[in-house]
């Protein structure tokens, strides 16, 4: 019986890996990745990935333990989440009216992880400064047009 909860669990959940997470953050326009904490003494700190967009944060994860991931929301959705989901719980560390921690492998789906990385990522970009957004969508055309020239 555990078997088959396993791998309905697998199937309806997704088994989101820290490679599969960290290339769909990446993949959003202007998104640069640090490791700001690596001088930290505890070892948890040390470990912490963050995704910034304009120099903003929209999300971070911890890459050795990859247990869940903290990400910006507004406090109505995060209600609504947290409501649904025992795998979204407040921001870890973070202010828990702007920021939800997100499980993997729980009762999240994986697409719902990725829909809440997008909208994270969509709500800082949209609080950036005209200037940068249009500096980053510039950027990230010149860059696709590359890497279509390359493709040819």
């Amino acid at each position: 019986m555990v078997n088959l909860l396993s791998f309905l669990s697998f199937i309806f959940l997704g088994n989101m890996d820290i490679e599969t997470f960290r290339n769909y953050c990446l993949s959003f326009p202007g998104v640069e990745e640090r490791m700001p904490f690596l001088h930290t003494v505890h070892p948890y700190n040390q470990s912490v990935l963050c995704f910034y967009v304009g120099g903003k944060w929209f999300c971070w994860v911890n890459i050795d333990l990859f247990d869940f991931c903290c990400l910006k929301s507004t406090p109505e959705e995060s209600a609504v989440l947290q409501e649904r989901y025992g795998g979204v719980q407040p921001g870890w560390h973070m202010n828990k009216k702007h920021w939800i921690s997100v499980f993997f492998n729980q009762d999240v789906p994986d697409t719902v992880i990725e829909e809440l990385v997008k909208k994270s990522y969509e709500h800082i970009f949209s609080r950036l400064s005209r200037e940068k957004r249009n500096s980053i969508k510039l950027l990230s055309s010149v860059s696709g047009r590359r890497e279509e020239m390359r493709e040819e």
